[in-house]
């Protein structure tokens, strides 16, 4: 008899089991990073009691309460972690298994995800694009704002990579070095700080046009400031470096923002050295989702070989 109530219990615990499909996993993957069913149902694109029936139809097959409320939020029980962690790695192989051991990438078709920033848009899209569109014009990108969230759109499956000064401290990204960026200034060739170089103390009491870019983002010069205890007098603040040589034109700011984007404004603006230059990276993320991915190697190869070539 007890070997009988095993075998009833296997049975039983096979059927809930087979009740799950990978839409299901997805979703309480995506719960667990948001703690939040709201949110998971603006990103899938469905109501918010789709989500909730999904994660009750979890907690049938898991045998597990999954998340409870606690002080107004989502809490994730300990069995759910492991089962999000689980689920993860099983999305992944199954993404990894439909992609093509090999291809042709004149005739492949794929929708890239890229996460970056104003920077990446302006000086690094075009060299891929132009790529793209020569050898492999089948590919279609989509890019998204990262500011300071790439690694978490990474790891939520949002994007496949992420470019840009962002990379990971934590385990479970990839990274390669594109290029090394550092600040200088940019200000109305009739300022008078443009006639002479550029000190510390001139640059501290100048009228600065700050770029904040958002989302918690402090550019490295400003948190060098930071640990110095200095600080900017800040007359204008604006989210991107867009339209800012037309900013400062005719006035007497003074913006700093990274080398290369100085170099797009033309021959308007006078650029010099910045006193806090903080040098930083660019990098290219990814995450083992796509690692082994053949046609991401080759993505990666190419946007890594185009812009070294270009900005190296």
């Amino acid at each position: 008899m007890e070997l009988i109530g095993r075998i009833r219990y296997f049975d039983f615990m096979e059927s809930k089991a087979l009740n799950i499909d990978f839409a299901d996993l997805r979703t309480l993957r995506l719960v667990h990073e948001h703690l939040s069913f709201s949110e998971v149902a603006q990103i899938l694109g469905v109501n918010q009691s789709a989500v909730s029936y999904t994660i009750e139809k979890l907690r049938r097959a898991f045998d597990d309460q999954l998340f409870f409320r606690q002080g107004g939020g989502v809490v994730a029980t300990e069995r759910c972690a492991v089962i999000a962690t689980a689920a993860a790695g099983m999305l992944a192989d199954l993404e990894q298994l439909a992609m093509p051991e090999a291809f042709d990438p004149a005739e492949a078709e794929h929708r890239f995800t890229i996460a970056c920033n104003f920077y990446e848009r302006q000086l690094i899209l075009p060299l891929i694009m132009r790529k793209l569109r020569e050898t492999a014009p089948n590919m279609r990108v989509d890019t998204i704002n990262s500011i300071s969230l790439g690694h978490l759109q990474l790891k939520r499956g949002e994007a496949e990579l992420l470019i840009g000064p962002l990379k990971p401290e934590e385990a479970g990204f990839y990274c390669r070095n594109l290029a090394t960026e550092r600040y200088v200034c940019v200000m109305d060739p009739d300022n008078p700080l443009a006639r002479k170089p550029l000190t510390l103390e001139d640059y501290l009491t100048a009228k600065h046009a700050v770029v904040l870019y958002g989302g918690g983002w402090r550019s490295g010069y400003l948190r060098a400031l930071d640990r110095m205890g200095r600080s900017l007098d800040q007359v204008l603040s604006v989210p991107s470096p867009a339209g800012l040589n037309r900013v400062l034109a005719g006035t007497d700011l003074l913006s700093t923002v990274p080398n290369r984007i100085a170099d797009t404004f033309g021959d308007g603006l006078h650029i010099t050295d910045c006193p806090c230059p903080a040098p930083f990276d660019i990098d290219l993320v990814w995450t083992e989702r796509t690692h082994r991915s053949p046609i991401h190697i080759w993505l990666r190869e190419l946007i890594s070989r185009e812009v070294k070539a270009a900005l190296g």
